[in-house]
């Protein structure tokens, strides 16, 4: 009788782990959708992954957001910026020809705007990533200097974000809006109509800075340190790098200067709480160093925890320990500044058609090889959800 029992519930418990699957698939397939016509620009899209913002991509499917046909939106149809076909070709779709009346019209159509990374595309990458259009042309080093192809804040890209502001409408920006490519003049504009305001520094966790193991650390990173510091470059472990506009380099090392490899991202409880995001997240990308003043709220502040080597280089350098990393508007607009390359996480869409996947994948916790992954599912995505929930709610 006992044995029969437990077959019974084994039967049961396979039953509901082969089902759960379509059960996820099948609530969200039948939840509302939420028509919101948004504006997304994204000027770093190498290849048809369009890395650089198919996060926002699951987030908005994930929510069933979509467009005034009732389509969902696509990650490389429907943005603006740069557009490769995969095969070495490639277009562009901005708003540089636009008219004032053009960008009044886009600001009066669209509900939202969500400028993702406009760091652009350079030579050499595009040679790299498509080396059959010069055959003869040996692979470019990660981080060699090339030419820009496209890439940069344009005075018309500016004016709509102005021009939504003034309309109340949701704004989300993050980095790389301000630092380069973009013009000094339109960085100056932009931060003092959004009041945030760039160091000039931006800087990034690399998990191995031994250059005869890791080939990926930017040439540029490198040259410009040992020109600064007598031709040596004397790291072996994980670490941070900032990097100024000015070319200077600072490096800190785990152990000989950091107690804590990862910049950390840290969140005050009740905000944490309210936005259903982790209160501690590393974070290992690129981020910048930015400033803002009392009519924005940080949510959440960078945090670099150094011994007493490393506070020496960071003062030695007016270098701050403690930095935003998610700025937002207190009144009158709604607005968002993410300091760091949030939306760069490569994740399927397929994952976004399951309710409740963000619920299981929350649990993934911080390690090594999983960082970017945890940074999506613990605080990107709940974080954007709410943003977007919230907002949808004043729409409607």
């Amino acid at each position: 009788m006992e044995k029969r029992v437990i077959k019974i519930l084994f039967i049961i418990v396979a039953l509901l782990i082969f089902t759960l699957p379509l059960n996820m698939w099948l609530q969200w397939h039948f939840s509302d959708q939420r028509e919101m016509k948004i504006f997304i620009l994204d000027k770093t899209v190498i290849n048809q992954n369009v890395q650089e913002h198919v996060s926002f991509n699951w987030v908005l499917n994930y929510n069933r957001y979509v467009k005034e046909n009732k389509a969902f939106y696509i990650p490389n149809e429907d943005y603006y910026g740069f557009f490769p076909d995969g095969n070495g070709a490639y277009s562009t779709k901005d708003l540089k020809q636009d008219t004032e009346e053009d960008l009044n019209t886009l600001a009066d159509e669209y509900d939202m705007v969500y400028y993702t990374d406009l760091y652009g595309i350079y030579a050499l990458d595009w040679h790299n990533e498509y080396p059959q259009l010069k055959p003869n042309q040996p692979l470019g080093k990660v981080g060699e200097y090339s030419p820009l192809i496209y890439g940069g804040l344009t005075k018309n890209e500016l004016g709509l974000l102005k021009k939504m502001k003034s309309r109340k409408k949701l704004i989300i920006n993050e980095f790389n809006i301000i630092a380069s490519p973009t013009s000094k003049k339109l960085r100056t504009e932009y931060e003092k109509e959004f009041k945030v305001n760039w160091t000039g520094w931006v800087g990034r966790h690399f998990e191995n800075l031994d250059t005869t193991i890791n080939k990926d650390l930017p040439i540029w990173l490198i040259r410009n340190y040992k020109k600064q510091n007598n031709n040596e470059w004397p790291f072996k472990e994980s670490g941070i790098a900032f990097v100024n506009n000015s070319a200077k380099v600072v490096i800190l090392e785990n152990e000989t200067h950091l107690k804590i490899k990862y910049p950390i991202i840290k969140t005050p409880k009740k905000t944490a709480e309210y936005y259903g995001i982790a209160p501690i997240i590393n974070f290992t990308y690129w981020f910048d160093i930015c400033t803002t003043d009392s009519s924005n709220q940080v949510l959440s502040n960078y945090f670099i925890e150094t011994n007493s080597k490393g506070d020496s280089i960071m003062n030695k350098w007016k270098i701050p320990k403690k930095f935003p990393a998610v700025i937002k508007r207190k009144k009158d607009y709604p607005y968002y500044y993410f300091a760091g390359d949030f939306a760069d996480n490569l994740i399927s869409m397929k994952t976004s058609k399951y309710k409740y996947i963000d619920e299981i994948n929350y649990l993934y916790k911080d390690s090594s090889s999983k960082q970017k992954r945890s940074f999506f599912w613990r605080y990107y995505n709940p974080l954007l959800s709410k943003i977007l929930d919230d907002y949808y709610k004043i729409l409607k």
